[in-house]
């Protein structure tokens, strides 16, 4: 259930994060807001509480462990637990691989990769020990199937469908009742596409979400489904997008 649910969100100080915070904390959620750009937080989390929400927040970079393992005590300390975690941050610079950006290839890696693991490593020994916890992960549509100048960035999400799909397994037969959900969004309208520098691949991009995005509150609602389903209950994957896509 999400009132009283103690959340911590990664990717927070915008778009989908930002969103997903707002809508459960109006929903009675204690969100834990993580992001590298403080200025950032504050004014979201400023935001929640004149609204008569729980917020707090700690600047968080994902592909350094300590910071993730830092604002799970945060969450800890402030709150007195941790019930969910929302791995939301990732990066997006699309280009073809004849481009060689290989800089950005590896960037990818550590933030899509490596900052999903080092979130539930964060979260994990917690979630064991209680026997109850809930990790929420985006993925993409560019993680169900394979996508021109999207070969490093959709590798990254295919991990993160793995990863949460084994997640789930082992914790039912390990019998800790953790739940999962990976979200799958086709063409959201958030920040993503001012990562990519390749010319061709931005104009390509910012052409399709021009004519199909739609608001990034869509997949908070998708979270908040999620988590108010009861917790003997996984939903553990959702595609989204626009209904006019063809993705």
């Amino acid at each position: 259930m999400i009132k009283n649910n103690v959340i911590v969100i990664t990717g927070a100080s915008a778009g989908i994060g930002e969103a997903t915070a707002k809508l459960l904390a109006r929903k009675g959620a204690k969100v834990v807001l993580g992001a590298r750009r403080e200025d950032k937080l504050k004014r979201i989390a400023d935001e929640i509480r004149q609204s008569g929400g729980d917020a707090v927040y700690q600047v968080l970079d994902v592909t350094r462990r300590e910071d993730n393992d830092n604002i799970v005590k945060l969450a800890k300390d402030t709150f007195g637990k941790v019930d969910s975690i929302f791995l939301n941050a990732g990066l997006m610079p699309s280009s073809p691989l004849s481009a060689m950006k290989t800089d950005e290839w590896h960037q990818m890696v550590d933030v899509n990769i490596k900052g999903v693991l080092n979130g539930v490593a964060a979260v994990l020994p917690t979630f064991v020990k209680q026997k109850s916890g809930h990790v929420i992960a985006v993925s993409s549509v560019a993680g169900l199937k394979a996508y021109p100048a999207g070969a490093v960035y959709g590798g990254t999400k295919w991990f993160v469908r793995d990863f949460m799909e084994v997640l789930r397994m082992e914790s039912a037969l390990e019998g800790t009742n953790i739940r999962t959900a990976t979200l799958y969004p086709a063409a959201i309208n958030t920040e993503l596409l001012s990562t990519i520098t390749d010319t061709a691949a931005k104009t390509q991009m910012e052409g399709l979400y021009a004519t199909y995005g739609i608001p990034p509150e869509r997949i908070a609602d998708v979270v908040a489904f999620a988590m108010d389903m009861p917790q003997d209950t996984t939903v553990n994957e959702f595609t989204v997008g626009p209904a006019k896509q063809p993705w």
